[in-house]
């Protein structure tokens, strides 16, 4: 489970863009724990776990290499943006 939840963590880390030290200032951390998460040093508490969850937008299991489906947070929007969202992904995984 360390080894998924290190290449997660850096691969959601690079693909949006931040450095450890960026990631770890927004979550009020040192960039040496980001950098320990990421060499499969340590694993995080619950409390950073649920943040970095919100940070990228993920389930925990996702995180954690326990599942692999990403989830989309979607409760502020419309059931027509719902919708549409929904039929933009039918498209995609018809080709």
């Amino acid at each position: 489970m360390i080894k998924e939840f290190a290449e997660t963590l850096k691969n959601l880390r690079t693909k949006k863009g931040l450095t450890q030290t960026q990631l770890a200032d927004r979550l009020w951390l040192n960039k040496s724990i980001i950098s320990a998460y990421e060499n499969e040093q340590r694993m995080p508490s619950l409390d950073v776990l649920i943040k970095l969850s919100y940070e990228f937008n993920v389930s925990m299991e996702y995180l954690l290499g326990i599942e692999k489906n990403k989830t989309i947070d979607i409760s502020d929007l419309t059931d027509e943006q719902i919708s549409a969202i929904n039929n933009l992904i039918e498209l995609f995984r018809k080709k």
